[in-house]
């Protein structure tokens, strides 16, 4: 498995549908959780704490066939669409294939979600 220092360079390394989808999607990440990602175990992570992993609140991670838009605290994020799929712990993540997966205004509310049950964890 490659490592790479940078968000960038991790999405850099993505076959071209699914770099497609992560340029998509990364606005709606920084306008939730600006200047906060950062390489951690391997793909794009963005925490509300002082370093990668200290308060994960959403990642990236590229698969052979999708790309997978994950939060820690998933599971909490109230989803009507009923897309977000139940991970590990407290986990959940939705698989995308192709650009027409992405809904800014629904990923964009999973993320103030996600960011706000993350805060209110370190308050």
């Amino acid at each position: 498995m490659a490592k790479f220092a940078t968000v960038d360079a991790y999405l850099a390394s993505l076959p071209t549908a699914q770099r497609e989808i992560a340029d998509a999607l990364l606005p709606l990440i920084e306008e939730a959780l600006p200047g906060t990602g950062a390489v951690w175990h391997g793909h794009p992570v963005w925490s509300l704490g002082g370093a990668p992993g200290k308060s994960p609140v959403c990642y990236l991670k590229g698969y052979s066939a999708y790309l997978t838009f994950g939060f820690w605290r998933g599971q909490e994020v109230e989803d009507a669409s009923g897309r977000l799929g139940a991970g590990a712990r407290a986990m959940a993540a939705v698989k995308l294939r192709t650009l027409a997966d992405v809904d800014a205004g629904l990923f964009a509310d999973w993320l103030r979600q996600a960011r706000e049950l993350e805060g209110s964890a370190g308050a």
